[in-house]
């Protein structure tokens, strides 16, 4: 399993909801802890890792440690306060943007077990992760949220970052 990048159109499609009681899923979500510890990041959603299915796994890295494995996660509420946040994303290393999120959502999911579960107006990081998580699972990225210059700027300086990356891959390449 690996963190797939942008542009790998598996990040723009809508993913489908797990099946009750499909059996693959405690493994799977347990390997995206586990790259999205390697890859260190707070949250990781199934497409970031070409699962194209409603999975997230959130941890804050706060104490005290407080993992979040949501099967099937959907916003059932948010406020209508919005608060800016720079956010960053494991599919597109290297950059961030500020954009405006709701300051805080209610999220119905399914937990490990598949019991109903409900995140209640959570606020702060918890709120703007699971709002950007979520966005995975609909196609999204944080860059759709921006402004299109934003998105332009942002997404120059990413397409720099690639080429430099290929270049010096190319050349350790070269030097062995």
């Amino acid at each position: 399993m690996e963190v797939i990048k942008y542009p790998n159109s598996i990040l723009l499609r809508k993913c489908e909801d797990v099946s009750l009681g499909d059996e693959s899923i405690p493994k799977i979500s347990d390997e995206m802890l586990e790259l999205m510890y390697a890859s260190c990041g707070i949250g990781l959603a199934g497409p970031q890792c070409g699962i194209g299915k409603n999975i997230v796994v959130i941890d804050l890295r706060e104490e005290p440690q407080k993992i979040y494995k949501l099967i099937n996660p959907k916003i059932v509420w948010a406020s209508e306060e919005m608060i800016e946040s720079e956010e960053g994303c494991l599919s597109l290393p290297g950059v961030t943007g500020v954009l405006s999120r709701h300051a805080s959502v209610s999220v119905e999911y399914l937990n490990e077990n598949y019991e109903a579960s409900l995140i209640e107006k959570a606020d702060g990081y918890l709120s703007i992760c699971l709002q950007h998580e979520i966005d995975h699972l609909l196609g999204k990225l944080y860059i759709n949220r921006m402004s299109l210059f934003k998105k332009d700027r942002l997404l120059q300086k990413y397409k720099q970052i690639l080429s430099e990356e290929s270049l010096e891959e190319n050349n350790n390449q070269n030097n062995e």
